[in-house]
């Protein structure tokens, strides 16, 4: 069987941009993130449209794409890297957001996967999946990534500015 010479509109949406606060932003396919160390893990959550789902994914860990791509932590501020989040979005329109912490070995060190394969099923159309296996509710799942920024903006708030809690 011979491969199509274009793309059709499946093939051409299972891209992500990884942009933001990186040194090295990319385009990546199911494909790219197969050259990352894969991981396998079980999930299980509550969906509350159709009960509890248990699958297998397989894929990357988050943390070693986004190293990957260099994220811009000043190495002169101490835990830099706190103030960062992480916008994942989906070709359905679903958002998630998670903060480095999360992810970091040094922290919580969870382990979200950009998943490749699910249930042996290769995603190469369908495109990557976020997979929080420690999540209870499957709503951080994100079929069909087609964007993640990282994002250091987020830093302490001016002299004066900061709330005030009472």
């Amino acid at each position: 069987m011979s491969r199509p010479l274009t793309e059709t509109p499946a093939q051409a949406s299972a891209k992500l941009a990884l942009t933001g606060d990186v040194a090295r932003p990319a385009r990546l396919t199911v494909a790219d993130l197969m050259a990352w160390p894969q991981h396998r893990v079980r999930a299980g959550f509550e969906c509350a449209t159709s009960g509890v789902q248990h699958h297998r994914f397989g894929g990357p860990l988050l943390h070693d794409v986004l190293t990957d791509a260099g994220p811009g932590f000043d190495p002169v501020r101490r835990k830099d890297r706190l103030r960062f989040l992480i916008a994942v979005t989906g070709t359905d329109g679903h958002h998630a957001l998670l903060t480095w912490a999360e992810i970091d070995p040094d922290f919580a060190h969870a382990p979200v996967l950009l998943a490749v394969s699910i249930d042996g099923t290769p995603l190469d159309l369908a495109g990557p999946q976020l997979v929080l296996p420690q999540d209870r509710c499957g709503a951080r799942h994100i079929s069909g990534i087609n964007a993640i920024r990282v994002d250091g903006g987020y830093s302490s708030w001016p002299s004066g500015d900061a709330p005030h809690l009472t």
